[in-house]
């Protein structure tokens, strides 16, 4: 089965701005730091482009994860989607658009994700994947957030 989750932060600047700082791989690893998340492949610091890759490396629920993930839509400065191609999630698509507002933009995160595993997996993505994920991002978008204001 397929979670899925919206999450819509207000951010104080420009979509163009929104846009670079989501893509920023430097500024996602300050939001992290909790799981102790960096980059360690593909591209690890600065901003991620369409087509590219980075493989992140992190603790989670006592577990350490790597994934890879690629850019595979890239619409500056509306919206871009990353993807898992390795990791641990049997799928993982995560959609970033960017909406105009009078104080600046609305960030919007589309995530859909599904556990591995058959229904002990699907078990796990409704007792503790999805609130966990959320979690994540919530504290992810609060320091893209603070970083912009």
């Amino acid at each position: 089965m397929t979670i899925r989750f919206t999450r819509v932060t207000a951010l104080p600047v420009p979509v163009e701005r929104a846009f670079d700082a989501s893509r920023d791989i430097d500024l996602h690893v300050a939001s992290m730091t909790k799981s102790k998340e960096r980059a360690i492949a593909g591209t690890t610091s600065g901003l991620i482009g369409p087509g590219e890759t980075v493989t992140w490396q992190a603790w989670h629920l006592g577990v350490r994860f790597r994934m890879t993930s690629r850019i595979v839509e890239f619409e500056r400065p509306v919206r871009f989607v990353d993807s898992q191609l390795r990791g641990p999630f049997r799928r993982l698509r995560h959609e970033h658009r960017f909406v105009p507002t009078p104080a600046g933009c609305d960030m919007f995160d589309d995530i859909e994700f599904e556990a591995p595993f058959g229904l002990l997996g699907r078990v796990v993505e409704r007792l503790v994947l999805g609130r966990y994920m959320e979690k994540l991002i919530d504290q992810r978008n609060r320091t893209l957030r603070d970083a912009l204001s």
